[in-house]
C-alpha cells in the first residue's frame, strides 16, 4: 500500500514577544568553572549467574585474570569461566573544583553480553580523564533500574538491567590545577548566544558595580574586569553578579521530532496569514493469484494464475481553508488546529511552510 500525503503551504505573520527575567547563571557559564567527564574500565562480581559469557567476552576473562595476579593469585594456565563476573564501564563528571577526598556519584554500563548487573559490586576502578591521569578511582554496590524474569520459554525485562548507578560511589584522589583566584579576567560564555541578551547582561552588570567593569566582545562572550569590580576575589565578583536578573531574548524556534509526531513551538513564532489545502491519498495494489488443478487423472499441470486488484482512495478534506496570521502563539496554535489535521500530517505542512520561506522561526527536525 502506497500512501501519498498532500500539503499546500500556510504563511502567519510575526512580533517579538517578551520572555520572563532569568537569573544570570542559568543563562552563563563562568570561565574555568565546569565540570570534566571521566571513565574507567572495571570488573562487577558477586552476580547471580548473569555475568558475561567468556566466549563472547574474552576482555573480561582477561582483566578477571590480571585482577587475581596482582591481589596474588597465580592463574596462569587456568581457565576461568565464571558466570558471575561482568566487564563494565565507568563513567562520572568531576564537579568544578572538587577537592581530593570528595565523593562523586558514578554510572555503571555493561560492554559485554551480560543479563544483568542487579546486586553486583563493582571492583576498584581507577577513573581517567582526557589527559590520560587518574583522578579519581570507584568501588560500590550497584543500583540498578531494571529487573528480569525468565523461565525456558519466555523471558521479561523491565527498565535496563544492564546499567546502574552508584551513588558517592567514586572517591577524588586529584584535583584539577586550575586557580579561580589568579584570574584577572572573567569571560561568560552564553549558553545560548544572542547579541541582544549579551548587551542586557554588560548593562545589568555594570549597573550592578555603578561603572564600567564587563564588555560584550561577540554574542556568546561578556568579558568581566575582575580588578575594576574592586572585589576581593574573582569568586566574591561572581558571587555579586550571579543572581541579577535578565531578560533573555532567544529566536523563534520550532522543534520537530518525526520518530514521535512531536511539535514544540516557541513563544515567539509567527505566521502570516494565509490558504491551506489538505488531504490523504491512498493507492490500494493487492495479489491473490488463483491455482488451477488439471482433472483426476489427466496429463495436465498445476498452474497458477495472477490476479490483481488496484483502487485508489482520495480522503475528502475541508477544501481550501484561510487561516488568519497570528500575533501570539495561542492564535497560531488555533489557526493549525483549525486545519483539523492529525501532528504527522502537520509537520510535513511546517516543513512546507519553511521550505517556503513563510514560517518566521528556526526549524529544527530531530
Amino acid at each position: 500500500m502506497l500512501r501519498l500525503f498532500v500539503t499546500v503551504l500556510l504563511v502567519f505573520s510575526t512580533l517579538s514577544a517578551s520572555a520572563s527575567p532569568i537569573r544570570l547563571k542559568d543563562l552563563v557559564e563562568f570561565d574555568g568553572v565546569r565540570g570534566n567527564d571521566l571513565v574507567g574500565y572495571g570488573l562487577v562480581v558477586g552476580l547471580n549467574g548473569t555475568g558475561d559469557g567468556f566466549r563472547n567476552a574474552p576482555f573480561t576473562e582477561e582483566m578477571l585474570g590480571t585482577m587475581l595476579e596482582r591481589l596474588g593469585v597465580n592463574v596462569t594456565g587456568e581457565q576461568l569461566r565464571p558466570q558471575n563476573v561482568a566487564g563494565v564501564f565507568v563513567t562520572a563528571t568531576l564537579p568544578p573544583f572538587a577537592r581530593a577526598g570528595t565523593q562523586i556519584d558514578v554510572t555503571v554500563s555493561a560492554i559485554g553480553d551480560a543479563e544483568s548487573l542487579l546486586g553486583g559490586t563493582l571492583v576498584m576502578t581507577p577513573l581517567n580523564a582526557a589527559d590520560g591521569d587518574i583522578y579519581a578511582v570507584a568501588q560500590g554496590t550497584i543500583i540498578a533500574a531494571g529487573a528480569v524474569a525468565a523461565g525456558q520459554a519466555a523471558e521479561v525485562v523491565q527498565g535496563v538491567p544492564t546499567a546502574g548507578t552508584i551513588p558517592s560511589g567514586a572517591r577524588v584522589e586529584r584535583e584539577v590545577a586550575f586557580e579561580l583566584a589568579s584570574l584577572d579576567r572573567l569571560r561568560l560564555a552564553l549558553r545560548e548566544p544572542d547579541f541582544t541578551t549579551a548587551a542586557r547582561i554588560e548593562r545589568a552588570v555594570n549597573g550592578k558595580f555603578g561603572r564600567a567593569v564587563a564588555r560584550m566582545t561577540d554574542s556568546g562572550t561578556v568579558e568581566l574586569d575582575v580588578s575594576a569590580t574592586r572585589a576581593s576575589s574573582p569568586a566574591h565578583a561572581i558571587g555579586v553578579i550571579e543572581n541579577l536578573l535578565i531578560e533573555p531574548e532567544r529566536r523563534a524556534r520550532v522543534v520537530i521530532d518525526q520518530r514521535s509526531g512531536t511539535i514544540v513551538m516557541g513563544d515567539d513564532v509567527r505566521i502570516a496569514r494565509v490558504a491551506v489545502a489538505q488531504g490523504n491519498l491512498t493507492l490500494r495494489v493487492s495479489e491473490e493469484p488463483i491455482v488451477s488443478q488439471p482433472n483426476p487423472f489427466t496429463d495436465g499441470e498445476t498452474i497458477t494464475l495472477p490476479r490483481t486488484t488496484a483502487s485508489i482512495e482520495e480522503e475528502q478534506g475541508v477544501g481550501l481553508a484561510e487561516v488568519r496570521g497570528g500575533t501570539s502563539l495561542s492564535q497560531v496554535i488555533g489557526g493549525l488546529n483549525a486545519l483539523g489535521v492529525s501532528p504527522r500530517d502537520m509537520i510535513d505542512i511546517l516543513k512546507s511552510i519553511k521550505a517556503a520561506g513563510a514560517l518566521y522561526a528556526e526549524l529544527v527536525v530531530k
